[in-house]
């Protein structure tokens, strides 16, 4: 069973996944009074979050307080959703003010009523990101490590050679369609994956072509990004190019 909901501040489209009793994210605060509606009227024995971001993780505390189930998320994610919430006032605004609510340390797997999942920590969108895969049935819910085929701004705590490595480690397995928190059903998820992959390695290595020509930072944004986004400003610069840029020069530095 899938859940779509439109929050439209930031014109995405969220997916909530209820799958063999097993419910995949809560959503964002803002569309509390829709979400509750769908809880009341559909059964599920556990929630898994992908990460603890607040369009995933934001109506968990009514589903703690009023559904007697339990609610998983990877260990680094488990002290940002006991706690109240701490992210700009942009992202309040678009997703609505998280509150905190128990949660139990997901790990390598995850049973749901008759299916074993396999849990995949699959950082570089956020630090507590997992994947959940099926290998029987090849099922595999990505959260948003796909999101775009080709990123070019992104939020300062991502990281992009992490986001690649996570990446080959979803190529790794058996699937061809995967499941994506923004986008739904992406029948042809393998091909995708594998397309933006290869982007993230161009990009990767024009970045280090030209830090190792000496650019600075600054300069090799202006050469690789030149456009210019209304949500660098609107976020306060939270989201940006230089991100990418600077995530893949600290990246090279380590290697060199």
């Amino acid at each position: 069973m899938k859940m779509v909901t439109k929050p439209g501040k930031l014109g995405r489209t969220v997916y909530l996944f209820l799958v063999d009793g097993m419910l995949i994210d809560t959503g964002p605060a803002l569309l509390l009074e829709e979400l509750v509606s769908f809880y009341k009227q559909n059964l599920f024995e556990l929630v898994t979050m992908t990460h603890s971001h607040e369009d995933h993780t934001g109506t968990a505390w009514w589903i703690k307080e009023n559904r007697n189930v339990p609610i998983y998320i990877h260990p680094n994610g488990k002290r940002i959703c006991e706690n109240p919430a701490s992210y700009p006032e942009y992202r309040k605004i678009t997703w609505g003010v998280r509150k905190p609510f128990k949660v139990l340390p997901l790990k390598t797997s995850i049973y749901s009523s008759n299916v074993r999942w396999e849990v995949l920590f699959t950082p570089g969108h956020a630090n507590d990101h997992v994947s959940l895969y099926d290998k029987h049935s090849g099922r595999l819910f990505a959260g948003d490590l796909f999101l775009t085929q080709e990123p070019k701004i992104i939020m300062k705590d991502e990281s992009i050679p992490l986001m690649m490595d996570s990446i080959r480690t979803l190529l790794k397995l058996d699937f061809e369609s995967l499941f994506c928190s923004h986008n739904g059903f992406v029948p042809n998820g393998r091909n995708l994956l594998t397309q933006k992959l290869s982007y993230l390695e161009e990009l990767y290595d024009k970045i280090e072509h030209l830090y190792r020509k000496g650019y600075s930072i600054e300069e090799i944004k202006k050469l690789t990004f030149p456009k210019k986004y209304r949500l660098i400003e609107f976020s306060k610069g939270e989201y940006d190019t230089l991100h990418a840029v600077t995530s893949i020069v600290q990246d090279i530095k380590k290697r060199s």
